[in-house]
């Protein structure tokens, strides 16, 4: 999944794989919903977790 992707995603390519505003996906980061950490002032995003975040919502 996300092979076009590095193991490392930022807020820009979280918001274009969910097809969402950046906006939208900063508030799913700083929430907590998708586990991510701060480098400097970017958010890093590891592949994985995306994943799991994906899974978990898309479960009834």
């Amino acid at each position: 999944m996300f092979e076009s992707y590095d193991d490392i995603l930022t807020i820009t390519d979280v918001a274009e794989i969910l097809k969402i505003g950046t906006t939208q996906a900063y508030k799913i980061v700083r929430a907590g919903h998708l586990k991510a950490y701060k480098e400097g002032k970017d958010w890093k995003i590891p592949k994985p977790a995306l994943e799991k975040y994906i899974l978990e919502q898309s479960r009834f």
